[in-house]
């Protein structure tokens, strides 16, 4: 059972990682799942502090998640508009072929919201989609250097007592 628990904690932190670029998983949430379950293993005890303390930064960073983009937007100049733009233009480009098609459309759906708002103020739209990528950036980076660490803090746990599982 130890065994199974420990390879579902490494598909979670590796799925938290991942997680962090796409809208639809919360990637630190993810991660500290992969903690907890790796706590729940026989041979390893991971103290319940750390565990709090890690679970207060995932559900932190997961509630910043929804505001960060926005509030790039907001900063540039956008609106509601270019805010549901760049969501959608996220979606829509992790569903596309194309390389970093998620970061394409997170700008296009921000300008091509903007340009619904007002079609005359093309510069406005292009400040404002620029501000969305930039929080979308800003969001992904945070959320995956969280992910990242909570793998490092897995990778770290296994290392200690590896020879106890095999």
């Amino acid at each position: 059972m130890d065994i199974f628990l420990l390879l579902l904690g490494f598909l979670f932190v590796c799925l938290g990682i991942i997680g962090s670029f796409l809208p639809v998983l919360p990637g630190p949430l993810t991660s500290w799942i992969g903690l907890l379950l790796l706590h729940l293993t026989k041979v390893i005890t991971i103290d319940f502090t750390f565990l709090g303390i890690t679970l207060a930064i995932a559900i932190l960073i997961w509630v910043l998640d929804y505001f960060i983009p926005a509030i790039g937007t907001k900063k540039f100049g956008g609106t509601k508009f270019g805010v549901y733009g760049t969501t959608i233009g996220l979606i829509i480009g992790l569903l596309s072929p194309i390389p970093f098609g998620m970061l394409i459309g997170t700008f296009f759906g921000a300008l091509i919201g903007e340009l619904i708002y007002d079609s005359k103020d093309t510069n406005r739209a292009l400040k404002a989609s620029f501000g969305a990528f930039v929080g979308f950036l800003a969001s992904a980076t945070i959320k995956f250097s969280i992910a990242a660490t909570y793998f490092v803090f897995f990778l770290i746990q296994f290392w200690e007592v590896k020879e106890n599982f095999f």
